[in-house]
């Protein structure tokens, strides 16, 4: 132990800080970071897009806070102050009662031909 001591004081001043020497970390923390997030950020945007891209009339759909309805119609134009698409569902088919709502709200879609959902992958 004492021996050790010595040496360490006999070595004189410890050697400068490199000023790179934290870079390659925060370099791969930033990376790690962009895999984890970012990339997932992505795939799960692109699948929204590609799911609200196949909503067609009579698709059995549930929006984000909770409306379950059939798509009556998907208007072409988009409203000038909401800059967005617009759905238009049907409610009841006995009560004929219909609501607008936006496209992007769609969270699953009950294609009408066949009985499998397609849904938005959750965030965890």
């Amino acid at each position: 132990m004492l021996l050790a001591m010595l040496t360490l004081l006999a070595d004189g001043d410890p050697p400068a800080p490199n000023p790179f020497g934290s870079l390659p970390m925060i370099l791969l923390i930033m990376l790690a970071g962009f895999f984890i997030l970012i990339l997932p950020m992505r795939r799960q945007k692109k699948q929204q897009e590609q799911l609200l891209s196949n909503v067609k009339p009579r698709d059995k759909v549930i929006t984000s806070g909770g409306i379950i309805g059939i798509v009556h119609q998907i208007p072409d134009k988009t409203d000038e102050q909401l800059k967005e698409g617009e759905v238009i569902l049907r409610m009841d088919d006995n009560a004929a009662v219909k609501i607008r709502v936006l496209k992007s709200s769609i969270v699953r879609v009950f294609p009408a031909d066949t009985g499998t959902a397609q849904t938005t992958p959750e965030k965890k």
